[in-house]
Formats: C-alpha cells, sequence, structure tokens
C-alpha cells in the first residue's frame, strides 16, 4: 500500500514539474488543453491542478481568456540558495544572448545521479532533429557535456559510474571502458569539449566547464548546432569562457560574440 502511495505521490509531483517546465520552453501562458495536449494528461485532474497552482500563488489566471501564466514567486523559488551569476540572471542573459547571435541552442548542464540534465535550455532558431529543453536528461557517458562533467569528479568515483552505465546498457548502447576514460581524462585537462551532443539529436555540442569557484557543483555550458555546421570550436569555447569570466566579475557590456564567432556561423 505504501509503494502505491509513494508512486502517487511521485506522479503528482512530475505533473507539477511538467506544467512549469512548459512555460519554461518560451511559452508565456497557458490554457488547460495545453497542457492537456502537451503532455497527455486527463483534463480534469489539469484543471484541479492549475487551480491548486493558482491559490498558492505560484500562477497567474486570466479570467476572461481563462490563460495561466507564473507569478514571479516561481520564479524566485529556490533562487536565494543558487550561485550570483544565477541568482540575478546574467548567466541565463549571456545564455539567450549567445542564442540570438549564433542562431544556436545554448545549454547549461548538470549532473542528476548518472544522467546530464540540461538545467536551462536558451533555443535558437536553426533547427535540430529531435525535441530538446530543459530538463531534459541523457545518460553521462552518451553526451560529450555529460563526460566533460565525469571530469570533474575523482576518477575513481567516475569509474564506478561509467561500469555501472555499462553494466545497465543495452548491448547496441555499451562503450569501450577504456577508451571513455581515456576521453574524460582528456577533456579534464582541456577544461572543455567538443563532441556529439547526445539526448537523442543529430548534433554537435562545444562545452566549457563552469568555474568551481563561481558555483559549488559541476555545470557545463554549451552550445548545441547541426554536425555539417560550420562552427569554429576553438572560438566558441573562447567566447564561452570570456562570457562566463564577464558574468562572474558582473560586466556586462553587451558584447559577448567574438568576431571570429560570428564568422564561423
Amino acid at each position: 500500500m505504501s509503494m502505491v502511495l509513494e508512486s502517487n505521490k511521485t506522479k503528482i509531483a512530475k505533473r507539477v514539474i511538467e506544467v512549469f517546465e512548459f512555460f519554461d520552453n518560451n511559452k508565456r501562458q497557458a490554457t488547460v488543453m495545453d497542457i492537456v495536449r502537451c503532455y497527455g494528461r486527463p483534463q480534469s485532474s489539469t484543471s484541479e491542478l492549475l487551480a491548486s497552482l493558482v491559490e498558492m500563488g505560484l500562477l497567474y489566471k486570466d479570467q476572461r481568456s481563462r490563460t495561466y501564466r507564473p507569478t514571479p514567486r516561481l520564479a524566485t523559488l529556490g533562487a536565494s540558495v543558487q550561485p550570483d551569476i544565477i541568482r540575478d540572471g546574467r548567466l541565463f542573459t549571456f545564455m539567450d544572448r549567445i542564442a540570438q547571435s549564433t542562431r544556436h541552442s545554448v545549454g547549461l548542464f548538470g549532473i542528476v545521479g548518472t544522467h546530464v540534465q540540461l538545467f536551462r535550455w536558451s533555443p535558437g532558431t536553426m533547427p535540430l532533429a529531435g525535441e530538446l529543453g530543459s530538463g531534459a536528461s541523457d545518460r553521462l557517458c552518451a553526451s560529450t557535456a555529460g563526460q566533460l562533467l565525469l571530469s570533474t569528479m575523482p576518477s575513481d568515483e567516475s569509474g564506478k559510474i561509467l561500469r555501472r552505465l555499462n553494466a545497465e546498457s543495452m548491448e547496441e548502447d555499451k562503450f569501450n571502458y577504456s577508451a571513455m576514460v581515456a576521453q574524460i581524462a582528456a577533456f579534464q585537462r582541456a577544461g572543455h569539449a567538443t563532441g556529439d551532443a547526445g539526448f537523442g539529436c543529430n548534433g554537435r555540442v562545444t562545452a566549457v566547464l563552469v568555474p568551481t569557484v563561481v558555483t559549488d557543483r559541476p555545470l557545463a555550458l554549451g552550445v548545441i548546432y547541426p554536425a555539417a555546421s560550420s562552427m569554429d570550436p576553438d572560438a566558441l569555447v573562447a567566447t564561452l569562457r570570456s562570457g562566463i569570466a564577464q558574468c562572474a566579475g558582473q560586466a556586462d557590456d553587451g558584447h559577448y560574440s567574438a568576431p571570429a564567432l560570428m564568422r564561423a556561423v
């Protein structure tokens, strides 16, 4: 009985997060049916959920149009304990500017268990095969950004995760353990990485680590672009590092895109 109750609680929590993630994908408002169609949820329980979030002060409801949108309270949840560049929005503003100038999507990646997750997503205008957005996750070994994040761990810890992932993988998803360890060691020395994006898309990603002096947990910032793009990874790495440094130093001169990067787009 307790297992059933716990399962129901998990489902409710997941549905609440789905509502918040709907608005995180560049959608300013939503109707009940928007949520229902997006996630395949029952209409009656979705209406009740949205009504509860309105009562809690997390959503506004426009009675005339019957649409919902987030309140400032939702934006401030958990903000007080985040690093400065996240709490005051500097890093997210930088991500949006890079996405706008390059037309490619930008992601902030973090570790969740044995997976890499997109904590924040700034969509570009260049199409990518596959659905990507905030909350998307993939195995740490299957994404270059995940491998870069693994490089921040002690070798014995990352090794345990890799062995577990390999053991739990389908035969077609298994990898050469020694080659993966060597690749992660190379990423550790460089502090940046370029390779397959993962997450079920056919793109490439160039990512850099956010310095640990800025945040107390491993984070990586990366740009995802089509494999056939003429993007210059070296120029991209320089631009990302420069922008993060400016964010950390509270500098904001509005000029984040290096000329070399713009010529490579």
